[in-house]
């Protein structure tokens, strides 16, 4: 099946930039049958849309839970707003993780119209949490074209409450709040986590040996690999957050598929805000290593599928970049996102088209609360899931 796949997927290079996205665009002549929802956070893509983007973020009390939020998070959002966009205006003015979706999602529903033809013709919608387009916006789009299934097909692979959880529970939300909204007779279904298929440890050990290859022969075998995700709050992972053991089950299995042939580390970024976060900080692996007489690195972006902003400028920037020298490591390099990486369209298709053959709609875990969970949200929207994809 995998041979079959690759003959669909386009062998373009992959790239850590957007510079030439020329995937030509499929015309579905017919309205689709199956609906591929792919949800993630978004990203700006202009430097004007920087304020609303973290206003909705710091205002989200899936993503992010503040004393006096309705207050807090408007003022951290005003706050942040110059900086941020700065670093936005640094890595060419925006996020390209729409430009990358949007691939993503054109080669994938390619490859499934050839693999699954009975369940074509396939269209994929992007659905936004904090930017456009907004997860509300595109399911009114899905009602319109009323599909016979809908698959939500989240596009982080680690599960998180504050990433995952926060794009489901705003699809309920939506329906919640416009009960008259068109849910169609189509059967809906779940993709909530995928973090341990084969093929996306694969696309990762590829590009992570691409790095390798920049390195000097005679320096490779010393080369530290550290896996870098967005951290979480502690007392989310207390709670019972899945987010770190999943990111951990895909570390375990890119470096089975490198033989365990590097030094390796998990390693946290992106913290916000004054509260313990999951550690060791990314940054301060770095500096510690290089204490122990580490000079050579590569990052990894274990837990992104495509660039944004925590790559291209607090990975490349500050870390490849200012905190290499501020240190005096030899070299820092990073290992592409998976982007449009051949392989990563082929575990697209792979998750997407066996699910489709599967009689699970919803998986038994992702209707599973964290045994701590404060969220009372959760409990209806789970149930709802329930039932909706019954």
């Amino acid at each position: 099946m995998h041979s079959l796949l690759r003959k669909c997927i386009s062998s373009s290079p992959t790239t850590k930039h957007v510079t030439a996205l020329s995937v030509p665009l499929r015309t579905v002549a017919t309205k689709p049958r199956t609906a591929i929802v792919m949800l993630n956070m978004g990203g700006p893509q202009n430097t004007d849309q920087v304020h609303d983007y973290l206003h909705r973020i710091m205002t989200d009390r899936d993503m992010i839970q503040l004393p006096v939020q309705s207050k807090l998070g408007p003022w951290i959002a005003n706050r942040r707003t110059p900086e941020v966009q700065k670093k936005y205006a640094e890595i060419g003015g925006g996020s390209p993780i729409l430009k990358w979706t949007n691939v993503q999602g054109e080669l994938m529903c390619k490859a499934l119209d050839k693999l699954s033809p009975e369940t074509g013709p396939h269209k994929h919608y992007v659905a936004f949490r904090y930017v456009n387009p907004l997860t509300e916006d595109t399911l009114r789009e899905v009602e319109r074209d009323q599909p016979e299934r809908v698959v939500l097909f989240s596009q982080y692979p680690q599960y998180s409450c504050a990433t995952s959880g926060s794009s489901f529970n705003a699809i309920f939300t939506h329906y919640k709040d416009n009960p008259s909204a068109n849910l169609s007779k189509a059967r809906w279904s779940v993709i909530d986590r995928w973090g341990t298929h084969p093929l996306l440890a694969r696309t990762f050990a590829d590009n992570i040996r691409k790095e390798l290859e920049k390195f000097p022969t005679e320096k490779r075998k010393e080369v530290v690999l550290l896996f870098s995700a967005h951290s979480l709050p502690l007392r989310a992972v207390n709670r019972g957050d899945a987010y770190p053991s999943e990111v951990g089950a895909t570390v375990q299995n890119v470096m089975q598929e490198l033989g365990w042939s590097q030094p390796y580390c998990l390693v946290w970024q992106s913290k916000v805000g004054p509260l313990p976060w999951l550690e060791p900080f990314t940054e301060d692996a770095i500096k510690g290593y290089v204490k122990q007489g580490k000079k050579n690195f590569i990052l990894i972006p274990i837990a992104f599928v495509n660039e944004h902003i925590e790559t291209l400028h607090e990975l490349d920037i500050e870390y490849c970049q200012e905190l290499a020298h501020e240190v005096g490591a030899e070299k820092i390099g990073r290992a592409a996102a998976p982007n449009d990486h051949p392989l990563f369209i082929e575990a697209l298709a792979d998750v997407v088209r066996n699910h489709l053959a599967s009689d699970v709609t919803v998986g038994p875990k992702f209707l599973l609360r964290c045994p701590a969970c404060v969220n009372q949200k959760c409990s209806v929207s789970k149930q709802w899931y329930r039932e909706l994809c019954n």
